[in-house]
């Protein structure tokens, strides 16, 4: 018997053993599964009457929200396809990416509308927009609730689908050029919604945050993972580390999903409000995006008491395939070696064959020191660059996706990235990972985020530069931190400078962008600008 695994499969199992329990909590929004359900309905009923048919590509440039939540469903139901935006990009990269992936129907929250009013006759396949929160739009467009209520809530007859078919196109960052839209059918996220959902531990106990944006490879899968389980789902709309820790205790949240920064700023807000914030229920935070320094995973289970969970993907993977959790015969590890384990990428997760190999494709030998790409084969890889074959090619090679991530690989199978290829510095021919030198200034108490990038040097080619981010109060100088660096590492792969600065760029889920911090530097400037 041949059933296609079809992502609406979650949904439709939620409703059907949890209907009466709370699925969404957005802000004074509370919607059951059966109310999810039958908004889902009025959603697909909607885009069929605006010609929305299988194949099309259905655009969403929002927070987290119930209404974006609604669209992953009521998108899957006419066969279309889910293209979630990044709330942080330029008006150009809506452009480039709406007329790209031939988007006929954008939908918009209320907040981001003026920039899409900005650009609308650019859009060269979009007809319709849609807006979320909006009692008013603009003449040419749409209210969202007014609209979604013109249609009845009975069960929509769905297209036929096949597993194979599309059903997210996510833009990568475009750091190097413009943004490549990655394909992802509903068996890859399908498959790779089973596998998360057991390394995990998802019940339908759990209550979520969405932290992570859910454009962000649809947050990490968790539309899919927590809604097949029944469990309840919180919207966290803006990043706010005291709003974030208000939420988790209100609601009395098990598990976040969010990026090492994001991590830090709780820690950081933890702090000031030690006295006040209670630790009385245990919560899961799962971490990606960067590596973190092992001092991270000490602070969250020692002070804020929960239970740090690393994990390692990208949005081509679908995106996770890796996890840090301790295995059972890591029982007798003491906290500072179990701390120190929890902060690499870990194991495969099942169903992936995940690979450290040299240039030559020979796996690198468990030593936890010969560095070489992580490589990945697995039903979660791509189907491949929307409308680019050569992109394609060049990260698919020999039946294994070649991830650009240099790691090693200890004894027990543990991987540890080291560096992205284009972030290790190469001083005197000597490779640096500025992951290591990261990790060593975050021990200093005076350091709240530092990043540390190459810089041009006459006599090496380039030596290591930090950018760092003092906490307040601190009053650490160039020349107490480079000293601290040459006591723990290496002086070669010591700092050369320092420059401090009150932010770090980052992308919307978090992650620090050293292309941004770098570009100053190679462009002859003589500081970072912020």
């Amino acid at each position: 018997m041949h059933v296609p695994m079809l992502l609406t499969d979650f949904l439709d199992r939620a409703v059907r053993i949890y209907g009466r329990e709370t699925a969404v909590i957005d802000g004074d929004v509370i919607l059951t599964y059966n109310d999810v359900f039958h908004r889902v309905q009025q959603l697909s009923r909607g885009l069929h009457d605006l010609g929305i048919q299988k194949g099309d590509r259905a655009a969403y440039l929002a927070p987290n929200s119930h209404e974006m939540f609604e669209g992953f469903y009521g998108v899957f139901q006419t066969g279309a396809v889910m293209t979630p935006l990044n709330t942080r990009l330029k008006p150009e990269d809506y452009i480039f990416i709406l007329n790209h992936s031939e988007s006929k129907i954008l939908f918009v929250d209320y907040t981001l509308y003026d920039t899409v009013k900005k650009i609308r006759s650019e859009l060269e396949t979009v007809h319709t927009v849609i807006v979320h929160g909006a009692e008013e739009t603009a003449d040419e467009d749409v209210a969202y609730e007014a609209w979604l209520n013109r249609y009845p809530a009975e069960p929509f007859d769905r297209a036929e689908l096949e597993e194979t078919d599309t059903a997210s196109l996510l833009y990568t960052s475009g750091t190097t050029g413009n943004p490549k839209g990655v394909m992802l059918s509903h068996r890859s996220n399908y498959l790779h919604a089973l596998t998360t959902m057991h390394h995990l531990r998802v019940t339908d106990n759990d209550t979520l945050l969405h932290v992570l944006p859910m454009f962000h490879v649809n947050g990490w899968g968790s539309p899919f993972y927590y809604t097949a389980n029944g469990a309840c789902q919180v919207m966290q709309r803006n990043i706010d580390a005291d709003s974030i820790l208000d939420t988790i205790q209100q609601h009395r949240v098990t598990v976040c999903h969010m990026a090492p920064t994001v991590l830090n700023m709780l820690i950081e807000a933890y702090t000031e409000r030690r006295d006040s914030y209670s630790n009385e229920h245990s919560v899961r935070v799962v971490i990606a995006g960067s590596a973190p320094p092992p001092a991270f995973v000490t602070r969250v289970e020692e002070d804020l008491k929960w239970e740090f969970i690393q994990v390692y993907g990208m949005t081509e993977i679908a995106p996770l395939v890796t996890t840090s959790q301790p295995l059972r015969y890591h029982d007798n590890l003491k906290p500072e070696q179990l701390h120190r384990m929890k902060a690499k990428q870990g194991v495969p997760l099942i169903g992936s064959d995940v690979r450290v190999v040299t240039e030559d494709g020979e796996e690198v030998p468990h030593d936890g020191q010969t560095a070489g790409e992580i490589v990945v084969r697995s039903n979660n890889v791509m189907e491949g660059y929307w409308q680019n074959p050569q992109a394609t090619a060049d990260t698919i090679r020999d039946g294994y996706l070649h991830t650009g991530d240099m790691a090693n690989v200890d004894e027990d199978g543990f991987i540890e990235i080291v560096d992205r290829k284009k972030d290790v510095i190469i001083s005197g021919g000597e490779n640096i990972s500025s992951i290591e030198v990261e990790g060593c200034l975050y021990d200093h108490p005076d350091v709240l985020e530092a990043a540390v990038i190459s810089v041009p040097h006459e006599k090496w080619g380039e030596v290591p530069h930090a950018v760092v981010v003092l906490r307040e109060g601190a009053s650490a100088d160039e020349e107490t931190l480079i000293a601290f660096a040459r006591e723990k590492l290496a002086h070669f792969k010591a700092p050369k400078g320092i420059t401090f600065t009150h932010a770090l760029p980052k992308t919307a889920s978090g992650k620090i962008q050293k292309v941004q911090i770098r570009k100053p530097f190679w462009e002859g400037k003589d500081r970072f600008i912020n």
